[in-house]
């Protein structure tokens, strides 16, 4: 019987220490680069704030879309990555890896860019919804949501982002479930889109 006991209490002290040893543990972060060491943005390098850090919008099928802050001389592979990474399936094939990001940068992941128009006809000339009907919230694009009035290209994102992941719009409706879009906001735009 005692030598159970003895048995029982070394396996419980091991599982004490294994269980201590495991604990989450804090670690200090590194500063950046620019910290260590200030860069210098007066030599006119557009891309630098004052600090030598950089501050990036990244939007679209990210894991973790908004602000991400990046050192000087940061690439879209950098900034991507800081915002978690692109969503599984999503193809990346149209953004260049490679390219350095600037202060204030918008990078849309995993949206097709728009059509280019021809000419001043385009409905980026006039930011007004094209005469020929309703938008259809299931199919719009950035370009044709951004055009609508009071729309911008943050909250014409959200809409595409909620799209995506709820799987379209059902009615015209659920535009009000969309952060930023108020009673004034879906009273100025539901009569301008569709389903």
């Amino acid at each position: 019987m005692r030598a159970l006991a003895v048995v029982a209490a070394v396996v419980v002290l091991a599982a004490a220490g294994w269980a201590w040893r495991s604990r989450p543990q804090q670690e200090a972060v590194a500063p950046l680069a620019s910290e260590a060491a200030p860069a210098t943005s007066a030599a006119g390098d557009p891309g630098v704030s004052g600090s030598g850090e950089l501050v990036v919008a990244v939007a679209g099928k990210v894991r973790r879309p908004g602000l991400v802050r990046l050192p000087a001389g940061a690439r879209l592979a950098d900034a991507v990555q800081a915002a978690g990474g692109a969503l599984p399936g999503v193809d990346v094939a149209l953004l260049n890896p490679a390219r350095k990001v600037t202060d204030g940068e918008l990078i849309v992941v995993g949206v097709t860019p728009p059509p280019v128009p021809d000419g001043p006809a385009g409905p980026a000339a006039g930011g007004a919804v094209p005469a020929a009907g309703p938008l259809n919230l299931n199919t719009a694009t950035l370009a044709q949501l951004d055009a609508l009035p009071g729309v911008g290209p943050v909250l014409a994102q959200r809409i595409l982002t909620h799209r995506d992941q709820h799987g379209g719009f059902k009615s015209v409706g659920d535009l009000r479930q969309v952060d930023g879009i108020g009673d004034a906001r879906y009273e100025q735009l539901k009569d301008l889109v569709t389903v």
